[in-house]
Parts: C-alpha cells; structure tokens; sequence
C-alpha cells in the first residue's frame, strides 16, 4: 500500500476544525500517543536551557592523537598534576570544569581542540 502524503494533506484542507479535532483524538487513541505533551515539554525545555546557559560544563571527548599535548593543556588548564591530568585524559568522556562561564568555557574548548581533542559544552 502506497502512502500517499499529498493527498492526505489536501483531505485535511477540506475538513473542518471539529473532523481535525475527532481526527487527533483517533490518532491518539490508535497509537497511544498524545499531540499535546512534546508540544508542552518543548516549551518548557526551551525556556529552561535559555535560563540554564549562563553556566557550562565543559567535557573531554577524546583526547585525540596528541595525547601528551592534551595532558598538557589539561594541565594549563586546571592546575591539576601530571598523574591526575593523565586520568583525566586516560578516562574520556570526562568533566574538566564544571561551571564555567561562557567565554571560559569557549576558550577552554579551543585551547584542547588546538592539540586535537574533542570538546563538549553542556
């Protein structure tokens, strides 16, 4: 059976708002879905992470091919010693700073993408 989009869609143009709106109630009951909640959370996501971004959590990916290069920007970085900026690279995914403004954690992301590591801000 062929899935004819084009013609479903000029079907809807036609109907009124009550066949719309019998229609999704339909479509939720068949499939157990609901229209109206990723609509709500989508919102709300939206409005949480635009509060949440004063702050950043920067996360070492990978520590690339130059490894000892990423130790030491690691190191830079965070004041941390030899041995514990070696785990920080040797355990990827990890959390360098946690956070972090956003012009910190950028600068962050560009001195570790320099010597080939891969960087998250979240």
């Amino acid at each position: 059976m062929a899935f004819d989009k084009d013609s479903i869609i000029a079907s809807l143009k036609e109907a009124s708002i009550s066949d719309l709106s019998d229609l999704v109630k339909a479509i939720e009951e068949e499939f157990d879905v609901s229209a109206a909640a990723p609509v709500a959370a989508a919102g709300a996501a939206g409005g949480d992470a635009a509060a949440a971004k004063d702050s950043f959590t920067v996360e070492l990916t990978e520590s690339g091919d130059q490894k000892v290069k990423a130790i030491k920007a690691i190191r830079d970085i965070t004041g941390l010693g030899l041995k514990d900026a070696k785990g920080l690279v040797d355990s990827v995914p990890s959390v360098v700073k946690e956070d972090a403004k956003e012009d910190e954690a950028n600068d962050i992301k560009a001195k570790l993408e320099e010597v080939g590591a891969v960087v998250t801000l979240k």
